[in-house]
C-alpha cells in the first residue's frame, strides 16, 4: 500500500508560478515511477508530467513543455512539480500517481499507475 499527498495548489495570477509537493509513504518510493495529472471540471484526467525512479527520464505534455519541471526526492519521499508562466487552461486539480510495477516508466496513460493522491485545486486566474 503506497499513500500519497499533494499539497502547493492556490490562486496565482496569469504569469505566475506554483511548485505542487507530492509525499510518499514507504520505503520503496525511490524505486517508483511517479507521474502528475490534472483534470478539469467536466474533462477526463490528464498527462501532465512523468519521472522514472531516479529521475533520469522525464516526460511531459505538450501543453507544459518549457514551462512545468519535475522533479523528486528520494531522501524525502517526495516527488515535485514546478509550475511556471501558467495560464488559465492549466486551472484543475492536480492529481500525483505512482506506478509501482515498472520503475523507468513515465506512462501518459493514467491506468498504468496504481494509487493515487486526494488532488490539490490550482487555480489561474485571467
Amino acid at each position: 500500500q503506497v499513500q500519497l499527498v499533494e499539497s502547493g495548489g492556490g490562486l496565482v495570477p496569469a504569469g505566475g508560478s506554483l511548485r505542487l509537493s507530492c509525499a510518499a509513504s514507504g520505503r520503496a518510493f525511490s524505486s517508483y515511477a511517479m507521474g502528475w495529472f490534472r483534470q478539469a471540471p467536466g474533462k477526463e484526467r490528464e498527462f501532465v508530467a512523468a519521472i522514472s525512479w531516479n529521475g533520469g527520464k522525464t516526460k511531459y505534455a505538450d501543453s507544459v513543455k518549457g514551462r512545468f519541471t519535475i522533479s523528486r526526492d528520494n531522501a524525502k519521499n517526495t516527488v515535485y512539480l514546478q509550475m511556471n508562466s501558467l495560464k488559465p487552461e492549466d486551472t484543475a486539480v492536480y492529481y500525483c500517481g505512482t506506478d509501482i510495477n515498472r520503475a523507468w516508466s513515465t506512462s501518459r496513460i493514467p491506468v498504468d499507475y496504481d494509487y493515487w493522491g486526494q488532488g490539490t485545486q490550482v487555480t489561474v486566474s485571467s
